[in-house]
């Protein structure tokens, strides 16, 4: 069963109708993200050029692919309703950087740990929105990103326990 299929022949008949006008709150909160996602995309490009672990750098592509497909379905919404689009900065190159010394790059648990920080708040803004949402295409954006990157963060999860990445507080004995 792919979850996306079910949500959006659940979304389909409320988003293929005629569509209102966004409201202030949809284009403020679709901006927003894409501002977001813009930059979490050139963090995550950065961290990709300096992390070791090769499993790590395939979590780092893929949060990239779901930051740029987010990206791109915001961009093409908020362009086709006339909303001026937050500035960008230019892609950062896959390079390959042996080089910098260790106090001058995150190593790759800190990278773990700022991703999973990055992943909590996606997933918390795109919720938020998607509650706050009255046009279906809307909320459907942000369900697609909420699934994604739920996943992500499960791939993303298991890898840090697997190198004891994972930060977590102390039991709790009464």
């Amino acid at each position: 069963m792919n979850l996306l299929e079910v949500a959006y022949d659940s979304f389909k008949p409320f988003i293929n109708g005629e569509k209102k006008p966004l409201n202030v709150m949809e284009v403020s909160n679709l901006w927003f993200y894409l501002a977001i996602c813009n930059n979490t995309l050139r963090n995550e490009e950065l961290a990709y050029n300096t992390a070791q672990n090769s499993e790590l750098k395939k979590i780092l592509k893929d949060a990239r692919d779901i930051h740029k497909s987010a990206a791109e379905e915001i961009n093409k919404l908020l362009k086709s309703e006339g909303v001026p689009l937050p500035e960008d900065t230019p892609e950062k190159p896959d390079i390959v950087i042996k080089n910098i010394p260790e106090g001058a790059k995150l190593n790759d648990e800190e990278i773990a740990n700022l991703m999973s920080f990055n992943l909590l708040l996606g997933i918390n803004y795109a919720s938020r929105n998607l509650t706050e949402s009255i046009r279906p295409d809307v909320g459907y954006v942000f369900f697609k990103v909420i699934i994604k990157k739920v996943l992500l963060g499960i791939t993303l999860k298991d890898l840090m326990q697997k190198h004891n990445w994972l930060r977590t507080p102390p039991p709790y004995k009464a």
